[in-house]
């Protein structure tokens, strides 16, 4: 199953792309992050690998997480017209996960933050994906709306309702 979503956030990309990067601000927009924990490897950089625990209602899923691209490595000062790239995998019992954000200017005051999806399913969960493709667009939708509330107006996740 593959798909993408969008969102203009209203910020420079100069400020956005701190607030995605820095694992201090991960709680603040990332709803249900549980803990997001390097098992080898500096957080953000490209081969590190993570544990990384989400609770959805009353079921904690776990799953391990690898950076397998940041371009370009230093984001401080990227130059204007620079699409700032962010590719992860993530696996899951019965899940593999490829994102990969892009975060490019779309004028000196605004941010496009594309997010490209590709999952692969064994087991059990093979037959019940094809049902679920909305759930799954929804919630990559709900981290970039949640993220999006926290850059621009400090909405913090854990202190609403939902």
């Amino acid at each position: 199953m593959k798909y993408a979503v969008s969102m203009e956030i209203a910020l420079p990309r100069g400020r956005v792309v701190p607030l995605l990067a820095d694992p201090a601000h991960r709680p603040s927009w990332l709803r249900g992050l549980v803990s997001h924990e390097p098992v080898h490897g500096v957080d953000g950089q490209v081969g590190t690998e993570s544990r990384v625990v989400f609770q959805s209602g009353k079921q904690a899923v776990e799953c391990t997480e690898t950076i397998t691209r940041r371009e370009p490595a230093d984001l401080r000062d990227v130059p204007s017209g620079t699409v700032i790239h962010f590719e992860r995998e993530i696996v899951a019992d019965g899940m593999w996960n490829a994102a990969r954000e892009h975060l490019r200017e779309v004028s000196p005051e605004r941010t496009l933050w594309v997010s490209e999806n590709e999952y692969r399913f064994s087991g059990l969960m093979r037959l019940a994906a094809p049902l679920m493709r909305g759930a799954f667009i929804k919630q990559s939708r709900g981290h970039m709306e949640d993220f999006k509330a926290y850059a621009e107006h400090g909405t913090d996740v854990r202190e609403g309702k939902g």
